[in-house]
């Protein structure tokens, strides 16, 4: 099945499960609207799952990984070498993904959709290279669109695979040195801001190196001239394997009904081009938090997306959305578990 098949498999939110939904939290054992956020998010969920009863138990962490050409440019604290190391580290279950996958009861799938290192077959590890890293944007399109367009369809292919397991909800994570380069060129191509207000330090770069990295972004931009109004334009020339990847997973996930927590910066990138292309993927987006990163907040008011977290996050991985996964499970635990007034024979207001 093809993009576009896919896309126009994606449904609006079910408006009778979340009046049920909705009806329900309005009888609970609390004043109305007393637990805020968590009412409207549960009964968000009843709409995208079509349930007015939604249980979210069921939760996997996909991991997309790649290198990046652009990493050249000198745009990264660390040396490109680190992406096949964490990767390691994710198998092997020592990273920060994994330590907060395993308290929220997640589990963790690997994807290698472009890491510039060749692995050996590991358990855990999805090995669906589209490429050994993407070309350097700062000279040229990142990716052809046949390329872009392929790993899209490889995000599609893991999240079918994972809801083949039984899946309630994913998140969304990355990893790949030189990441942020290529989101910020995406939210300043479709947002049209400058490039100096919407790039960030990524994993620590000095004054000197953000100076550096505005530059490149600059230059990316003026040689690639990306379609704002193409989102698939936007990504074959100035993004990422792993963001496309992203991007497919949240069409997927959408076409089959399944929540979507959107990590941070990377994540929220990937789903800038996933809304760009399918404008309805956006009612299946929960944003888990707020990034440092200075691109991330004009991200979220493009796109019309509110955080549940702001912890000065900045690592990406699907540590944010790993988080975020306790107040999602919290919601639909209210929802299904508190008693009605009139089930614990409670007074209600006159």
């Amino acid at each position: 099945m093809n993009i576009k098949e896919i896309i126009e498999q994606i449904q609006p939110l079910d408006e009778a499960a979340m009046q049920t939904a909705r009806a329900r939290q309005d009888t609970l054992t609390k004043p109305r609207g007393s637990l805020g956020r968590l009412e409207e998010l549960s009964i968000q969920l009843a709409g995208m799952k079509a349930d007015p009863f939604p249980s979210v138990e069921r939760k996997a962490v996909i991991v997309m990984a790649a290198d990046h050409g652009v990493a050249l440019e000198g745009v990264s604290a660390y040396p490109a070498e680190v992406t096949p190391q964490m990767v390691l580290n994710f198998l092997h279950g020592g990273a920060a993904i994994n330590a907060l996958a395993r308290q929220a009861g997640a589990r963790v799938t690997v994807v290698d959709i472009g890491v510039a290192t060749e692995f050996e077959p590991m358990p855990g590890l999805l090995r669906r290279k589209v490429m050994c890293g993407t070309r350097n944007l700062a000279q040229g399109p990142a990716m052809t669109r046949e390329e872009a367009e392929l790993a899209i369809q490889v995000g599609d292919d893991v999240l079918n695979d994972e809801a083949a397991r039984g899946l309630d909800i994913v998140a969304t994570g990355d990893m790949g040195i030189g990441n942020t380069t290529p989101s910020s060129a995406i939210v300043a191509a479709l947002t049209g801001l400058p490039v100096a207000q919407v790039v960030g330090r990524g994993t620590g770069i000095d004054d000197k190196g953000l100076e550096h990295k505005i530059k490149v972004i600059e230059r990316a931009l003026a040689v690639n001239r990306p379609d704002a109004t193409d989102a698939m334009d936007v990504l074959h020339k100035v993004g990422g394997l792993e963001i496309a990847g992203l991007a497919g997973v949240m069409i997927a996930a959408a076409s089959r009904r399944i929540p979507v927590v959107v990590d941070g910066f990377i994540s929220t990138a990937a789903a800038m081009i996933a809304i760009g292309l399918a404008p309805c993927v956006r009612d299946y987006l929960i944003s888990a938090h707020q990034s440092v990163e200075i691109g991330h907040q004009a991200m979220l008011k493009h796109l019309n997306l509110t955080p549940l977290l702001d912890l000065n996050l900045r690592l990406g991985e699907g540590t944010g959305a790993a988080l975020a996964f306790h107040l999602i499970e919290a919601s639909t635990r209210i929802l299904r578990e508190m008693a009605t007034f009139d089930e614990a024979g409670v007074s209600d207001k006159e």
